[in-house]
């Protein structure tokens, strides 16, 4: 493999502007070119539903310093969106009408919010979470808001109830789950959310389907499969993302069954000096021995880091357990409050749950067990202490007892 001379990077989200900022802070001295759509300098998500959308902070984390990527000779292309990859050509078209030919090409293109497709479902006034001008704009109709209606029971639907909450509002959440976060957690671990939020007013109409969006010139509220309908003055969707591998897709690379870019363990596409990371990928993964597309933060930010190494020469395998976190509720401002930690990837109808801890007080950890006895996720809620011995149990899938998940030392299991 020649030494590149151009290195171009599609998608200036934590993905792709890590993978551009470990490039350089390698040693590369060639050039770099990062673009993206969004217009804001590459920042972080995960404080969009947490700090931002609670008031707690005005900016995301971002991804480098204001003035990293001129003192470091990244040219940035904030704002602009390529439109098509010429792979024979070794050729990025983008929509100001520049022309970015490379000679490693890193596709990080992210995910956008899925949207309903119900009647109504394009309604003016809908809301999604997904960018910083999304977050500021949904705080503030959160602020104003007397009711406020999330369909969706996901991460982002519960975060959003407990920033609505918070802000003062009436809190509808709709989903077709019997629990919120169940289809990631399980029915017990997501009981203990469910009840969190209950216990700050939340009302749960789940087990229900949108028919509809309901309202004439804008959104106002939906109507369900049964036939009612709810009123809100805000109304959020947020049942999940979709990977945005149009430009890979139309590029002729090949997709996986679950919707993301077809990579190699080494996050190496099927085209020549091609690579995709974050969202998008759906890695062949070592450690699961199976496909893997993890959409979480961590993931974004180490396979930024990883592929910068294998874009000159090397095919090291990307290994990392996802991890993901969450915060819900304040406690200074009163109640109870969730923050945990989430690592691993577990088998939900095969794996068992055991719960170390306090589950009703939300002072507890969950473990997701194989019928091998091997640790395959775990979620530590409120507790602290012990996320090195819980990193080394799901990384190395040690095999333990129940009794020692429940009562033992961690650090000394394995």
């Amino acid at each position: 493999m020649s030494e590149p001379r151009k290195i171009v990077v599609v998608g200036s989200g934590l993905a792709g502007a890590t993978a551009a900022a470990t490039v350089r802070e390698r040693g590369f001295d060639g050039e770099i070119l990062l673009l993206g759509a969004d217009t804001h300098r590459p920042y972080e998500l995960p404080p969009l539903s947490k700090a931002v959308l609670l008031g707690n902070a005005d900016e995301p984390d971002w991804v480098r310093d204001e003035g990293y990527w001129t003192e470091h000779d990244i040219q940035l292309l904030s704002g602009t969106i390529a439109t098509r990859v010429e792979l024979g050509a070794r050729l990025v078209l983008d929509d100001a009408g520049g022309e970015h030919r490379y000679d490693r090409l890193v596709l990080a293109t992210g995910s956008r919010p899925r949207t309903l497709k119900v009647p109504g479902g394009d309604l003016p006034g809908l809301y999604t979470l997904r960018t910083l001008d999304d977050a500021l704009r949904l705080r503030e109709a959160f602020t104003a808001a007397k009711r406020v209606l999330i369909v969706g029971a996901g991460w982002i639907g519960t975060e959003a109830a407990a920033a609505a909450r918070t802000h003062g509002a009436e809190v509808t959440v709709v989903a077709p789950e019997k629990l919120p976060l169940a289809n990631v957690v399980g029915d017990e671990v997501a009981g203990a959310f469910y009840r969190l939020h209950e216990e700050h007013g939340v009302q749960w109409r789940l087990g229900e389907g949108v028919a509809a969006i309901t309202g004439d010139t804008a959104a106002t509220g939906v109507r369900l499969s049964s036939g009612e309908e709810l009123y809100a003055d805000v109304v959020l969707i947020a049942v999940g993302a979709a990977p945005s591998v149009e430009l890979a897709h139309a590029a002729g690379l090949e997709l996986a069954d679950d919707g993301g870019v077809d990579v190699d363990a080494g996050l190496r596409t099927a085209a020549p000096d091609v690579y995709a990371i974050g969202d998008i990928a759906s890695q062949f993964h070592p450690r699961y021995g199976r496909r893997v597309r993890v959409e979480h933060w961590a993931t974004a930010r180490t396979q930024g880091e990883h592929v910068a190494a294998n874009l000159f020469g090397a095919n090291e395998p990307y290994l990392n357990s996802p991890y993901f976190f969450t915060d819900q509720y304040d406690p200074d401002r009163g109640g109870p409050a969730i923050g945990c930690e989430y690592r691993g990837l577990p088998v939900l109808d095969r794996d068992r749950v055991v719960v170390r801890g306090d589950l009703a007080g939300y002072d507890f950890t969950a473990f997701w067990v194989t019928p091998d006895n091997e640790v395959s996720a775990a979620m530590n809620v409120n507790q602290w202490d012990d996320g090195d011995a819980l990193q080394k149990l799901v990384d190395e899938r040690i095999a333990v007892t129940d009794d020692q998940l429940r009562s033992g030392n961690l650090a000394d299991l394995g």
